[in-house]
C-alpha cells in the first residue's frame, strides 16, 4: 500500500478519497487553485499545494504542476478523481514517465475509450451490444444529414469527445437537423476542443443504466449495475442501484457484456459501462445496448458501495499499488437498495440555472450519507461545478430507502444561495418514480407539475415572516414583549406582510391579502390549526424556512433603491457570472418575443438569452469574448413608447 498519494482534485470527491485514505493510514496532498486556498479538502489533506488560477485551465488542468507537487511532497502516486485530468492519457503517460502511478486505467485503456466512435466499434468486435447509428470520419454536413435519415428519426447527435450531456441534440424532425447540428459541434468544440459527432437512432423510452466495472489489467468483475434514468438536459439527478424491474436474466446479460467489455481493453481499476435500454416493453436481455465507457470513479459509485459493501476507493488504492482483484464474482452480491440525489446551487424554475453564493447556514440530515466539498460559510463559486453535497440513503427495500431519501431531503438545511432541494424533494414524490416507473423523459414531461409542486406554500411563507420579525427567537416565543408593535408590516427584499401580535403564541399575518393564524408551542408551530412541519431559522443572510417548499427572506435594505420595475422587459440580464459566446443582434434591429439575442456560456453549459418582448434593439452592451458577472445588462430594447 502507498504511503502518501496526491489527489489532482477538489470539492466532494477530493474530500471523498481523504476519507479512505486515513482509514488506511495512507497520507495525502491536496492541491488548491487560488479560489479554494480555504476549501474543505485542503483543511481535510495532511499536505496542500497551491497550483495557480480559479480557472481550471490555470490550476486543475495543469498536469505539469501537479506532477511537480507530488513529486516536491513524496508522494508515491496521483488519485484523479473525476472531471478534470481524470480521463486525459496524455496525463497518465506523463505521471508514469514521472516515476509515479496513476491510480486509474492505463493511457492505452483511456484512449480506445476516449472516442465514442472508435469505442462502438471495439465493443461491436468484443460482441458487446451497440446502438445502430453512423460513427464515420466524414463530418460534412450533407453527409450527416443523409446518415440520418437512413438511421431513421428520431436521431441524437454526440460529441465524439463528449460526455456530461455536452454536445447532444435530440433530432425528431429533417428540418431541425442542420441547426442541431451547428449546435452541437459549436458546444462541443468549446467544451473539448473536437467538433467532431456522431449521429445514434433515439430510443423511445430509454434508461439509462450503467454497470460498475472493476479490473486488474487482466480480469474484471461488475459489481452490478445503477439506474440514471432519472435526468434534466442529460445531467443525472438522482441514481439508484439495483435498477428497478431489473431481472436475473437481464442483470446477466448486462454484468457479462460490462466485463467483456473491460477485459477487451486491459482494464485496470474501478470504471463504468454505460448501457443505453429500451424501457418500452419491460427489461429484456435483447433491449440494451452500449452507449459509452467512463474510464474512471463516477460521481454516483457510493449507491454502489451500499449495496455491495465495498469500498471502490480502497479497491482502486489496492490494484494500483501492485495487488491483484479483492474479490472473485461470485463473492458479490447485492444487499438491499440506495439512492443518491444532488444536492446543487442552481435555479430550478429559470431553467435549472447554476447559481453562486455563501452559505449562510449549511445542515445535513443525519440518517444519510452526505458527500460534500463545503462547509457552512463557503462560497460556491462560479468557477466550478456547483454541486454543493451528494446526499445518500440506504434501506432494506426501494421503498424503504427512497423514504429516507425523501426524509433526509427535508431535514437538509441550506441558506445563501439557491438550490434544487425542493425539487429533488418533489421527485422522490411523484408517483410514477415511487413506483419504479423511469425513464429518461420522465422529468422534462412533468416539468411543469414538479416545479410548482417544489414551491413554498402559505405556511411556510407566513412561519418566514413570523421569523423575520424575531417571533420564532426562544425569548419570545414563551410570550408577548413590550417593545412588540401589536400591528406592523414586516418588509423584505422581493415583498411585504402585516403582521398582527394576537397574544402569547399567537399571530395572524397577512399576506396577498390572505390572513393566516399562527400558533406555537415550544417548536411546534399551527398554520390556520394545521400542525406544520416547517423549521425556521435566522441566520447571517436573512430568515429561512426550511422543509418541503423552503423559502429564503433577506430583510431590506432601507437605503436600497429598487430599479425602475418596467426595466426588466426592456433589459436582458446575465443570469450568473460568465464568457459571452456570442452575439446575434445589432442596434436598430427588431426582435420578437423568444428571440435568440446572445449565448453565454457558464457553469461548462452554454445558455441562450432569449428578447422577453416585441421591440428594437437600443444598445448590445456587451461583446462577444465578454467576461461578465451576474446581472450585468447585455442587450437594451428601446423603451415601448419610444
Amino acid at each position: 500500500m502507498f504511503q502518501k498519494i496526491l489527489i489532482a482534485n477538489r470539492g466532494e470527491i477530493a474530500c471523498r478519497v481523504i476519507d479512505t485514505c486515513r482509514r488506511l493510514g495512507v497520507r495525502t496532498v491536496a492541491v488548491f487553485s487560488d479560489a479554494d486556498r480555504a476549501a474543505r479538502h485542503v483543511a481535510m489533506a495532511d499536505e496542500a499545494v497551491h497550483i495557480g488560477g480559479p480557472a481550471p485551465k490555470d490550476s486543475y488542468l495543469r498536469g505539469d504542476a501537479i506532477i511537480r507537487a507530488a513529486l516536491d511532497t513524496g508522494a508515491q502516486a496521483i488519485h484523479p478523481g473525476y472531471g478534470f485530468l481524470s480521463e486525459n492519457p496524455d496525463f497518465v503517460d506523463a505521471v508514469t514517465a514521472a516515476g509515479l502511478v496513476f491510480i486509474g486505467p492505463s493511457a492505452s485503456a483511456i484512449r480506445k475509450m476516449g472516442l465514442k466512435d472508435a469505442a462502438k466499434a471495439l465493443m461491436a468486435d468484443a460482441g458487446v451490444p451497440v446502438v445502430p447509428g453512423y460513427h464515420g470520419d466524414n463530418q460534412d454536413p450533407a453527409h450527416l444529414e443523409e446518415q440520418a435519415g437512413r438511421i431513421g428519426y428520431p436521431v441524437l447527435i454526440k460529441a465524439v469527445a463528449g460526455g456530461g450531456g455536452k454536445g447532444m441534440r435530440l433530432v425528431e424532425r429533417p428540418a431541425d437537423f442542420a441547426a442541431a447540428l451547428q449546435s452541437a459541434q459549436g458546444e462541443a468544440a468549446t467544451a473539448f476542443g473536437n467538433p467532431a459527432v456522431l449521429v445514434e437512432k433515439y430510443i423511445q423510452q430509454p434508461r439509462h443504466i450503467e454497470v460498475q466495472v472493476f479490473g486488474d489489467g487482466t480480469r474484471a468483475v461488475h459489481l452490478f449495475e445503477r439506474d440514471c434514468s432519472l435526468q434534466r438536459r442529460h445531467q443525472k439527478v438522482i441514481e439508484e442501484a439495483p435498477a428497478p424491474g431489473m431481472t436475473a436474466d437481464m442483470r446477466a446479460a448486462m454484468g457479462d457484456a460490462a466485463v467483456r467489455a473491460a477485459e477487451a481493453i486491459g482494464y485496470s481499476g474501478a470504471g463504468t459501462i454505460e448501457f443505453i435500454v429500451d424501457g418500452s416493453r419491460g427489461l429484456r436481455p435483447d433491449g440494451f445496448w452500449f452507449m459509452e465507457m467512463n474510464t474512471r470513479l463516477q460521481v454516483e459509485h457510493p449507491v454502489t458501495e451500499a449495496i455491495t459493501g465495498v469500498d471502490l476507493v480502497e479497491w482502486q488504492l489496492r490494484v494500483a499499488s501492485g495487488e491483484g482483484l479483492p474479490a472473485r464474482q461470485q463473492g458479490l452480491a447485492i444487499h438491499g437498495h440506495a439512492f443518491e440525489a444532488r444536492l446543487y446551487a442552481e435555479d430550478v424554475p429559470a431553467g435549472f440555472l447554476p447559481a453562486t453564493g455563501r452559505l449562510a447556514h449549511l445542515k445535513f440530515a443525519e440518517d444519510a450519507r452526505n458527500e460534500t466539498g463545503v462547509r457552512q460559510g463557503d462560497t460556491i463559486s462560479p468557477w466550478y461545478d456547483p454541486m454543493i453535497a451528494k446526499v445518500v440513503t440506504w434501506g432494506k427495500t426501494r421503498a424503504i430507502a427512497l423514504g429516507k431519501l425523501e426524509a433526509a431531503l427535508v431535514d437538509t438545511e441550506v441558506a445563501g444561495t439557491v438550490t434544487n432541494i425542493d425539487f429533488l424533494i418533489a421527485l422522490t414524490r411523484h408517483q410514477g418514480f415511487r413506483a419504479g416507473q423511469v425513464d429518461t423523459g420522465l422529468i422534462g414531461r412533468d416539468l411543469d407539475a414538479l416545479v410548482a409542486a417544489s414551491g413554498p406554500d402559505a405556511a411556510a411563507r407566513a412561519l418566514a415572516v413570523i421569523g423575520l420579525a424575531g417571533l420564532a427567537d426562544p425569548a419570545v416565543k414563551g410570550g408577548m414583549t413590550l417593545w412588540q408593535p401589536l400591528r406592523r408590516t414586516v418588509a423584505w427584499q422581493g415583498g411585504q406582510a402585516v403582521l398582527e401580535v394576537l397574544g402569547p403564541g399567537a399571530a395572524r399575518v397577512t399576506l396577498d391579502g390572505q390572513p393566516l393564524d399562527v400558533r406555537w408551542q415550544g417548536d411546534r408551530w399551527w398554520v390556520d390549526g394545521a400542525l406544520c412541519r416547517h423549521r425556521i431559522t435566522a441566520h447571517e443572510a436573512g430568515v429561512s424556512t426550511f422543509g418541503a417548499g423552503s423559502l429564503h427572506l433577506v430583510p431590506l435594505d432601507p437605503l436600497d433603491r429598487q430599479a425602475d420595475a418596467g426595466a426588466g422587459a426592456a433589459l436582458t440580464l446575465s443570469p450568473m457570472p460568465g464568457l459571452v459566446k456570442s452575439v446575434h443582434v445589432e442596434a436598430g434591429q427588431a426582435v420578437k418575443a423568444g428571440d435568440r439575442l446572445a449565448v453565454l456560456e457558464a457553469m461548462k453549459m452554454e445558455h441562450s438569452l432569449t428578447a422577453a418582448r416585441d421591440g428594437v434593439v437600443a444598445e448590445v452592451l456587451a461583446n462577444a469574448g465578454d467576461q461578465v458577472e451576474a446581472g450585468a445588462p447585455l442587450i437594451r430594447l428601446e423603451d415601448e413608447d419610444a
